[in-house]
């Protein structure tokens, strides 16, 4: 089983930039496929991008293509997520979560564990 704990949520003003960090438990980490969602209020919950095992292969969702990036230190049992040009409509709660199969990334379902989540506020 893998616990995970995101930290570095926080209030941004449009244009800034907030990197999201997700520590993971286990001596597995490295054996799973990471993914960031997130889920603002009264929507649903929408992907942002996942990171393969190695760190070498990344998949986004179009709109945050470019602004955001994911990245992982598997010695650190550690995946990021650096947002920069934040808008007011990236106001949400970030979820990190982790599944073994690389079919599906896009798709909450298909990840077997997630984090409590860290609140991003962007004001205008």
């Amino acid at each position: 089983q893998v616990q995970l704990v995101e930290s570095g949520g926080g209030l941004v003003q449009a244009g800034g930039s907030l990197r999201l960090s997700c520590a993971a438990s286990g001596r597995t980490f490295s054996s799973y496929i990471m993914g960031w969602f997130r889920q603002a209020p009264g929507k649903e919950r929408e992907f942002v991008a996942a990171i393969l095992r190695s760190g070498l292969d990344t998949v986004y969702q179009d709109s945050m293509k470019g602004r955001f990036t994911i990245s992982r230190d598997n010695a650190k049992n550690t995946v990021y997520l650096q947002m920069n040009s934040l808008k007011p409509e990236d106001t949400a709660v970030y979820y990190c979560a982790a599944t073994l199969y690389q079919g599906g990334l896009r798709v909450g379902d298909s990840y077997l564990y997630w984090g409590q989540g860290t609140q991003v506020t962007v004001s205008s």
